[in-house]
C-alpha cells in the first residue's frame, strides 16, 4: 500500500492546501465534490497540483507537517519544479 502527501489549489498561484492520504484518488474526488466542509470547500481547492508517494502513513504525515510549516514561496517552487503549467494531475493518476 502507498501513502501520499499532496497539494490541491484553487487555481494557478491560488489558495493552497497540503494534506496526506492513503488514497489519492478518493481524497481528490472528495475535495472536488466539497465533501469536506472546511478550508478546501470554502476556498475551492480542488485541483491536484502536486503529490508524492511514501512507503508509510507516518512518512506521508511527517512530510505533510513539514510542508505546512513552509512559507508560500517554497510551496510554489515545489509545485513549479514538477508541474510548471499547474495542470490538474488527477487524470494522470489513471
Amino acid at each position: 500500500m502507498s501513502f501520499f502527501t499532496y497539494i490541491v489549489a484553487s487555481q494557478r498561484n491560488g489558495t493552497l492546501y497540503t494534506g496526506s492520504t492513503d488514497s489519492i484518488v478518493s481524497r481528490t474526488i472528495k475535495h472536488r465534490e466539497k465533501t469536506f466542509k472546511g478550508f478546501t470547500a470554502k476556498y475551492g481547492c480542488a485541483r491536484l497540483v502536486w503529490y508524492e508517494r511514501h512507503p508509510t502513513r507516518h512518512s506521508a504525515f511527517v512530510r505533510e507537517r513539514q510542508i505546512k510549516k513552509w512559507n508560500r514561496v517554497w510551496k510554489l517552487e515545489l509545485i513549479e519544479r514538477t508541474n510548471p503549467g499547474w495542470r490538474d494531475l488527477f487524470d494522470e493518476l489513471f
